[in-house]
């Protein structure tokens, strides 16, 4: 599995946010250069929770 797919299932499942939603900002957060699956989803957590 790739940094995003883990990172966005992760989100997911603890926030029971919209799966779109949390692949919006996941994807973000890739492309500005966050690679690691634990960083992914502490900063995709942190983003939902300003949400």
């Amino acid at each position: 599995m790739d940094a995003q797919t883990i990172a966005i299932d992760a989100v997911v499942v603890l926030t029971g946010s919209n799966r779109d939603t949390v692949t919006a900002l996941i994807q973000k957060f890739y492309l500005t250069g966050v690679k690691d699956p634990k960083r992914l989803t502490f900063k995709g957590l942190q983003a939902v929770a300003r949400i």
